[in-house]
């Protein structure tokens, strides 16, 4: 069962944002994604919102990526870092697609988790060129 996550939500859109679940309580940052900018940003937002909301990230710790379609770049990076904090704390992972998401808030997170439609393979990101 998914408690808390983190979900991550960049696909090259304005709208582009993380959102975390911890102990109940939903937060929503929206995040820079001009990777041309600083292709540090990313992983920066993540670690700092993790940090400022005292997140402890183990086994029970799950990571929520939006898997496309969108910017190559996006999913690329959102996937490497996913996949290293998995690999360093054990943190779990899964994915959506970014239609399935009607909108970016914890009742329709939820309504993805409690109908299953994560998936913990994710081999297959839609790309957009």
């Amino acid at each position: 069962m998914i408690n808390d996550f983190l979900i991550i939500n960049c696909i090259g859109k304005k709208e582009d944002a993380l959102g975390l679940k911890i102990k109940k309580n939903f937060f929503i940052q929206k995040i820079e994604t001009n990777i041309n900018k600083n292709k540090d940003t990313l992983i920066n937002s993540i670690i700092d919102f993790l940090h400022q909301k005292k997140v402890i990230v183990d086994k029970n710790f799950s990571i929520i990526i939006n898997m496309g379609p969108g910017s190559f770049s996006g999913i690329r990076i959102s996937l490497s870092i996913a996949k290293g904090i998995k690999i360093s704390k054990g943190a779990q992972i899964f994915g959506y697609k970014d239609s399935q998401l009607a909108k970016f808030d914890l009742k329709n997170i939820e309504i993805l988790i409690e109908k299953n439609l994560l998936e913990n393979k994710l081999i297959k990101p839609i790309y957009i060129s």
